[in-house]
């Protein structure tokens, strides 16, 4: 691919006019052939097209630029790849109609990234595009770009990471240019932003560029404050889609021109068109917000390495928690652990208590494991309140009454009409059911004044899991004149809390910073954190207790964490024990043990049943050279997509389907699944199939 040419400069001719009739056009000189990539998104089309560049386009016809072209008849968006001498193809070619914009916005390692993304997702190339490139802004482009004035950086002071027995060497390693591969896991309690922009101001002293991706706003403010203190401000910019059109694109044109070094944002960062890369940096790798809703369903983690191999360019993996991915990077030998020793951890963390874990407390409470707050929770926040302390109370679900179970069998509360779970309407409300405290359907919206459970014919209710706003307000009783916030589940999400005696109920990923440390954290309803049915289940609920607990100042001043969940449960004992390596490397051998992620490649095809059997059916031919070990699971009937103001399609029927292959053979499913899905386009078929390959649950 050609290197892309600059914009035109300010001042510069503008190029000369077409003829007036199109026939009277004329091929380019020098490079008369354009591959464009159009903008449509068909799995049969997913390749780049050839085009004439017209006489009064050969200046600004250069890779990278957006174009609009004739294809199947009617105009199209699309990106210039490349310039080239000749095409194979026999008929004569359409012409470049325009090029939107002299910007050159696509960078060839942006358009290779995107196209390994592609093929490793089972995705079409357009799709990912959509993904890295923002929407062009007109005004934007014509604004004079603001001068940045960035002194030469500093090397970072390596005492913060000196904790670590690998830590030097990775700053080092950074500092010199090389591509070191590492899994970091902080020490509790560790300001882990801190040490994030430390490892970038070490590339930037080699004259490299560093990439920071994290899971949400509040991280990315927080991030980027901590480079800007070692980098200055204008040395750094956040990209993240809470940015209005314009502005983000105003910081990601100053990033693709070279004015910004150091990037800061959320999953579309993962594109972001930085050159000469030194770090690709991803926080807390397992949380969902890495995950990209849309086709392909890429991941954060799995782009970056992708960049990494391509660009030559470290990789950081960190996080409280270690995900079974990042567990496999550690044991193929292509990242190093970066972790602190065992004397150091246990000096660093709070003690943590489980339910159950000596007879002495149980004797003391008798009904701890049925309580919901036992009283050895009551116990760990009243002894920080008094020691002038915060207390985070963690609960997994938003809300007042997330859902109504009965109370004799605990099987979920059905509405009698459309079979949607039943709840409590929150009190204030309004209306006269309301006032009445009556349970009422989540879906269709039906009073149930006799309620009869369909199981074991009980009349009677119970919550199955309070949610954040009822917690706060039997805690707000328990504890009177204690000061008690919500952060998170439909409450405003809170930063960071001051110090002083007060209880702050927050859901997970919504914990605030609190000034000091917290004195203790209450990790309530871990049963039901633990009984949701996904695959990730075990690692998903410990990163969010680790999350927690890390805000916790250590045993030696008094910190406490209580998780309410039985002693027993080898989750529950990582983190008793502080050993997410562990946790994760017993994750890993469960995972290789049934053939699931990442043991295994895997692709999930749901869709309509004659569609679903349509996909597979391709994949598993044998005549189409199918992939080494593929194996089928189901297909099974899953729960119809949601749709807006009716709930879910009831009368539909859609099914999923597994595929699974070794680890060395998912490149070959991803390539089977596109050439099935372009089977499908090339013959226009009706119903839709989604394709994820790797997906992050499996229910």
């Amino acid at each position: 691919m050609s290197s892309p040419a600059t914009a035109r400069p300010a001042g510069a001719a503008r190029p000369r006019r077409p003829a007036r009739n199109r026939g009277e056009w004329q091929e380019a000189a020098a490079l008369p052939v354009a591959r464009i990539v159009v903008d449509v998104p068909l799995p049969h089309l997913d390749r780049p097209f050839d085009y004439r560049v017209p006489t009064h386009l050969d200046d600004v016809a250069v890779p990278g630029v957006r174009v609009r072209v004739r294809f199947a008849g009617r105009m199209v968006d699309g990106y210039l790849l490349e310039r080239a001498g000749s095409s194979g193809h026999d008929g004569r070619l359409a012409w470049v109609d325009k090029v939107v914009s002299a910007e050159p916005v696509l960078t060839p390692e942006v358009a290779g990234l995107a196209r390994a993304v592609a093929d490793r997702c089972a995705g079409v190339l357009a799709d990912v595009l959509r993904l890295a490139v923002p929407a062009r802004h007109a005004r934007v482009e014509s604004e004079t770009p603001r001068t940045r004035a960035t002194a030469d950086p500093e090397p970072p002071d390596p005492a913060g990471w000196s904790a670590y027995p690998r830590g030097g060497a990775l700053l080092d390693a950074l500092a010199g240019g090389r591509a070191a591969h590492a899994v970091w896991q902080p020490l509790p309690g560790e300001d882990w932003a801190v040490r994030l922009a430390e490892a970038a101001a070490a590339t930037r002293t080699a004259g490299r560029s560093a990439l920071l991706v994290v899971p949400d706003q509040r991280d990315v403010d927080r991030l980027r404050a901590a480079c800007a203190a070692l980098l200055g401000e204008d040395a750094v910019v956040a990209l993240t889609a809470e940015l209005g059109p314009a502005e983000r694109y105003r910081r990601w044109l100053a990033v693709r021109r070279g004015s910004v070094r150091v990037v800061v944002g959320t999953r579309s960062a993962a594109f972001a068109p930085l050159g000469e890369l030194g770090l690709l940096a991803v926080w807390d790798d397992g949380d969902d917000s890495h995950s990209e809703p849309r086709a392909p369903y890429p991941r954060v983690r799995d782009v970056l390495v992708l960049r990494a191999h391509r660009e030559g360019a470290a990789v950081l993996v960190a996080g409280f928690a270690r995900t079974a991915e990042a567990q496999l990077l550690v044991q193929s030998g292509w990242a190093l652990a970066v972790l602190a020793d065992r004397a150091t951890v246990r000096a660093r963390a709070p003690r943590v208590t489980a339910i159950g874990e000596t007879d002495t407390q149980l004797v003391r409470d008798p009904a701890a494991r049925a309580a919901r707050v036992p009283g050895v929770a009551f116990e760990a926040a009243r002894a920080a309140l008094a020691a002038g302390r915060p207390v985070l109370v963690q609960v997994p679900r938003s809300g007042y009454l997330p859902f109504l179970a009965c109370a004799s069998c605990r099987e979920a509360a059905r509405c009698r009409h459309c079979a949607g779970p039943l709840g409590l309407p929150r009190p204030g409300s309004g209306g006269t059911d309301a006032a009445a405290g009556l349970p009422a359907c989540r879906w269709c919206g039906r009073i149930e004044p006799g309620f009869r459970c369909g199981n074991c014919a009980s009349r009677r209710l119970r919550a199955g899991v309070v949610g954040a706003g009822r917690t706060a307000e039997e805690l707000g009783r328990a504890f009177p004149g204690t000061t008690v916030r919500t952060s998170g589940g439909g409450a405003p999400i809170v930063d960071d809390v001051p110090a002083g005696p007060s209880l702050v109920v927050a859901t997970p990923g919504a914990e605030p910073v609190a000034e000091g440390g917290y004195g203790a954290a209450l990790l309530l309803d871990g049963w039901a954190m633990l009984a949701r049915p996904d695959l990730r289940v075990a690692e998903e609920t410990l990163r969010r207790w680790f999350a927690a607990a890390a805000g916790v100042v250590p045993h030696t001043d008094g910190g406490r964490v209580v998780v309410v969940a039985d002693s027993g449960i080898p989750t529950v004992q990582a983190l008793v024990r502080w050993d997410p390596a562990g946790h994760a490397e017993a994750e890993l051998a469960e995972r290789a043990d049934v053939g699931f992620p990442p043991a295994v490649r895997m692709a999930a095809v749901e869709g309509p049943p004659a569609a679903v059997a349509e996909i597979c059916d391709a994949v598993l031919d044998p005549d189409r050279d199918p992939p080494r070990g593929v194996e089928l699971l189901g297909p099974v009937e899953i729960e119809p997509p949601e749709r807006p103001g009716r709930g879910a399609g009831r009368d539909e029927i859609r099914e999923r389907a597994l595929l699974r292959v070794p680890r060395d053979a998912g490149r070959r499913l991803a390539a089977a699944l596109h050439d099935a899905q372009a089977l499908r386009t090339a013959r226009k078929a009706a119903d839709a199939v989604r394709v994820r390959m790797d997906p992050g649950e499996i229910e």
